[in-house]
């Protein structure tokens, strides 16, 4: 498959896009269980501080878990991408 040939903007575009939909599910899962443990703790009137850190690694952790072949993917195909074509920028 023949790569396209893109301007250094157009690269920058693609990876800045690149890092949001990689990074994306990770802080959306953070949120949710963030939002969730917020919700339980003002209905259980129970107010520590450190009860909400616990299931947020665990649930960020999991994440990073299931997701990373994907994300892996993504970035690795942005790698060949920028490298495919380091030699145009170089000159």
């Amino acid at each position: 498959m023949q790569p396209t040939v893109l301007s250094l903007s157009d690269i920058m575009n693609e990876a800045i896009w690149t890092m949001l939909s990689v990074v994306l599910p990770i802080l959306l899962v953070a949120m949710v269980v963030g939002l969730l443990i917020g919700i339980l703790q003002t209905a259980t009137s129970i107010q520590e501080q450190t009860l909400i850190f616990i299931p947020k690694i665990l649930a960020v952790f999991l994440c990073i878990v299931l997701l990373s072949p994907w994300m892996g993917q993504k970035m690795l195909m942005m790698t060949r991408e920028i490298l495919g074509q380091l030699e145009r920028f170089v000159n």
